[in-house]
């Protein structure tokens, strides 16, 4: 599909013409759905994405009630809107980098431009506990997120294992700044704790019930064939190399000394799952299946990794 700028007369008419928050919304759906823009940043269609940008830009829910739909907007409010329409279409901005709103888990988190927009799978994992791998959830004292972005995947731990601690790892001091921020907002400072780290360099001696990671895994190719909305997130948190784990390679060789004895690794690496046979000839790694959708996230756990390992 081709990309269509839209026009400030446009825009001009929009503002002019349109009056309530339904006539924005069906209006604001239909640019989105001709102008070619890439859906993937919590929504997959125009109507969502209208949705997902307006009601929060308008300080609305977004299960607002029906009856809101028939309320006119100010003038200020529908010029706002334009420009936040403009900035999607014609700057290829991602709709929660607009609104600094990002959803993960049913929770809201505060995004913007030093960190990636969660939509990983571990939401799923995280709300049932990590079953039927992990056996008794209750145990888990200390958790690891590995490449923590926003903390939304640390924040989520830290709700779901209401007894333990969970240290909240990023190279990027940027993104530990937002992730301070979301980590404040949720009142688990004295749980969830930021922690400037390349890979396990922050945290030496440590060790986990559970390490999560969510690190850079897009390839080469790949991130030559990115849509232009992923180039306004940090490449940092997106490339990894040639076969995109030159991260996950660190992850795997110092991991088991940062494991408790029955202690487990989840580590997602998406679409460059393909390359883990070639370089991991052999390994037990279980490939978890998602009822939500999603998938190139394993497990693997202390035996297992110092097993494989032991023999190379």
């Amino acid at each position: 599909m081709s990309e269509l700028q839209i026009e400030e007369a446009t825009l001009e008419e929009a503002v002019a013409e349109l009056s309530t928050l339904h006539d924005w919304l069906r209006w604001t759906t239909s640019q989105f759905a001709s102008s070619g823009i890439f859906f993937g940043h919590g929504t997959d269609n125009a109507w969502d994405e209208a949705v997902n940008l307006l009601l929060p830009a308008l300080s609305l829910p977004i299960d607002a009630p029906k009856e809101l739909m028939h309320a006119r907007l100010t003038s200020t409010e529908k010029n706002s809107l334009a420009g936040l329409i403009a900035e999607r279409i014609n700057d290829f901005t991602p709709v929660p980098y607009l609104t600094n709103i990002a959803w993960f888990a049913n929770m809201p988190f505060y995004v913007d431009e030093r960190v990636l927009i969660p939509r990983s799978p571990f939401a799923e994992l995280i709300n049932n506990r990590f079953t039927p791998w992990l056996e008794e959830p209750e145990s888990v004292k200390r958790i690891l997120d590995l490449c923590t972005g926003s903390g939304c995947i640390a924040i989520a731990l830290a709700q779901a294992f209401e007894n333990a601690q969970v240290d909240a790892v990023d190279i990027s001091y940027e993104a530990l700044e937002v992730a301070d921020i979301n980590i404040t907002d949720y009142q688990l400072s004295e749980r969830v704790l930021p922690i400037q780290s390349d890979v396990f360099s922050g945290v030496p001696g440590q060790t986990y019930d559970l390490i999560i990671a969510n690190p850079p895994y897009v390839d080469a190719e790949d991130m030559a064939d990115l849509p232009r909305e992923f180039h306004h997130e940090p490449e940092l948190g997106l490339a990894s190399g040639h076969d995109g784990l030159d991260v996950t390679r660190t992850i795997l060789s110092e991991a088991s000394k940062h494991l408790t004895a029955n202690g487990l690794l989840f580590v997602e690496v998406g679409n460059s799952m393909v390359h883990m046979d070639a370089l991991y000839p052999g390994a037990p790694f279980e490939w978890v299946e998602f009822e939500q959708g999603g998938l190139g996230v394993f497990v693997i756990s202390k035996q297992q990794l110092d097993t494989y390992f032991a023999d190379k």
